[in-house]
């Protein structure tokens, strides 16, 4: 195999699974958080939703793409190709989405109420979680409609001007304007998400500054106010891992819409660095959520404590 393909390979497969095995890590945890807790906590059941979503994308992206690396090629028909790639569409969308909306939960969280209306809409905040997930998978479900329709199982022979070589699948847009028409719609939307996330987080920076000016006496009296402060830093790494990830990928995408043909290095190298902020986000999830380490540490030593009683004695 060629030095180039196996490192490639290499480099697909560890991500993918480095990105499972995390994400299903934090929706283990806080699966045993809502059976042990009354209530999940809005940025908690967010983080949830997020992982979810890193997860799918991860599966339905990274693994066939692993797959296809390696020499297993005609993976799916094109029902299948329009089944997966609409999939990944969507979680991909979700993971902007549901980023953006966790940066401004925390935001309005932790922002002084500064009046009535503020007021009942912090105390609101549990209940606008359900209805912000249903109307962001509606639209992600409405805009990514042009993968499932275009999307179909690799044909023998030279690629078509105009299509996305995605190695198990291809996405062929027909012609120059239903290509650029498509681009522009997820361009957009994902720029209008990460402008709101990266306001939202200038302005959870702006009170964390404030806070960090504050007596010491004042910080050590209110200890919820200073956990939430502690998860508002949390989602601020979150939005820069995100921003420095689509930075790259929308670099690249930009250079897709101007070419007829991708090469495939150029379609690979996408798929890699859009995939990043799946496969990382989950650790930093776990390194700064002491919700989701104690139960990881907790069911670590639960299974700790059954091995050593089921072990024999001598």
């Amino acid at each position: 195999m060629d030095l180039c393909i196996t490192i490639k390979g290499v480099s697909f497969l560890l991500q993918t699974g480095l990105g499972i095995l995390g994400n299903a890590s934090v929706l283990m945890a806080y699966a045993h958080m809502a059976f042990v807790e009354p209530r999940l906590q809005p940025v908690d059941r967010i983080l949830a939703h997020l992982a979810f979503s890193n997860l799918l994308l991860l599966l339905t992206r990274g693994v066939p793409q692993t797959m296809v690396i390696f020499g297993l090629h005609n993976l799916l028909n094109d029902p299948g190709c329009k089944v997966v790639i609409y999939a990944y569409r969507i979680h991909r969308a979700l993971s902007v989405c549901l980023t953006s909306m966790l940066s401004v939960f925390q935001a309005l969280t932790i922002m002084p109420s500064a009046g009535p209306y503020l007021t009942r809409l912090k105390s609101r905040l549990p209940q606008l979680v359900v209805p912000t997930f249903v109307g962001l998978w509606l639209l992600n479900m409405v805009v990514c409609t042009g993968a499932a329709l275009f999307a179909l199982a690799p044909r023998n022979g030279t690629v078509p001007a105009f299509t996305l070589n995605l190695g198990f699948c291809h996405v062929d847009f027909r012609d120059n304007l239903s290509y650029v028409v498509n681009g522009a719609a997820l361009s957009t939307r994902d720029f209008t998400f990460v402008a709101i996330m990266l306001a939202s987080s200038g302005y959870i920076l702006v009170l964390l500054h404030k806070h960090s000016r504050q007596v010491r006496s004042i910080r050590r009296a209110q200890q919820g106010t200073s956990m939430e402060l502690r998860a508002a830093k949390t989602v601020v790494m979150l939005v820069v891992l995100y921003t420095v990830f689509f930075g790259i990928d929308n670099v690249i995408w930009i250079y897709m819409l101007t070419v007829a043909q991708v090469p495939a290095v150029v379609a690979d190298m996408r798929v890699f660095f859009s995939s990043c902020y799946a496969t990382f986000s989950p650790f930093l999830m776990i390194s700064t959520n002491k919700k989701i380490k104690e139960r990881m540490m907790c069911a670590a030593g639960e299974q700790s404590a059954e091995h050593s009683i089921e072990k024999p004695s001598k």
